[in-house]
């Protein structure tokens, strides 16, 4: 019977399509920053070009979870849980489906952000892509955890980086709630269905930072295990 090319990833490392899904999952993320510059500077062309782009990366991702779910054998021997390999590139996965939705909702209703939100929802939104990064790091640093055996420096090493991980999550809440704050300020200077949209943007974006704690949570109970 012919191996799948897919699994023959897995007896190189079984970790490798884990991260080839969280690294395109995580591109697909980093794109928001110029997709919305793209969008201060009222340059559509480059947004859609941008949002293009975006959408590209979350179907590469959903190809590559529809592989490792389908091509993924019940009695194949991992070093975690396969029920916590799947869990992973769920929540893997919500990355690069919330992106897509904030750049669709923007680029749907050409929305620019006011001069009072600018600066604090950019630092915000970097803010959250930060704690995305610290995911991305940590998924690759699997390939290392498991050859030392899930232990020792390794061990240390992924534990810190996801204590790391959610100091930056703090730090995104504490920016959200004051970002949140600045938008109920100014809100009557926008037309209501404009506010309605602005905070849907605020809460998808800081859902970035939640799915990358959530990945950073998920790899502890692999860890603890």
């Amino acid at each position: 019977m012919m191996v799948s090319p897919f699994l023959k990833m897995f007896g190189k490392s079984p970790f490798r399509p884990l991260f080839e899904h969280m690294d395109t999952s995580f591109q697909c993320a980093k794109q928001l920053p110029a997709f919305f510059m793209a969008t201060l500077k009222e340059d559509w062309v480059e947004a859609e070009k941008i949002q293009m782009h975006i959408n590209a990366l979350e179907e590469k991702a959903d190809e590559i979870k529809r592989d490792l779910r389908l091509n993924l054998p019940k009695d194949l021997f991992l070093p975690v849980a396969r029920t916590d390999l799947l869990e992973l590139i769920s929540k893997q996965d919500f990355l690069a489906n919330e992106t897509k939705h904030i750049a669709g909702l923007v680029m749907a209703r050409k929305m620019v952000l006011p001069e009072t939100l600018r600066e604090e929802y950019l630092d915000f939104l970097q803010c959250c892509l930060d704690a995305a990064s610290h995911a991305h790091q940590a998924i690759r640093e699997l390939n290392d955890l498991y050859a030392a055996g899930f232990c020792g420096k390794e061990a240390d090493i992924m534990e810190e980086m996801i204590e790391q991980l959610h100091h930056i999550e703090k730090t995104t809440d504490e920016k959200h709630l004051t970002l949140r704050a600045n938008m109920v300020k100014h809100e009557t200077e926008y037309s209501p269905i404009d506010a309605i949209f602005f905070y849907k943007v605020i809460e998808w974006t800081g859902r970035l930072a939640d799915c990358a704690q959530k990945i950073g949570d998920r790899l502890q109970i692999c860890i603890a295990r």
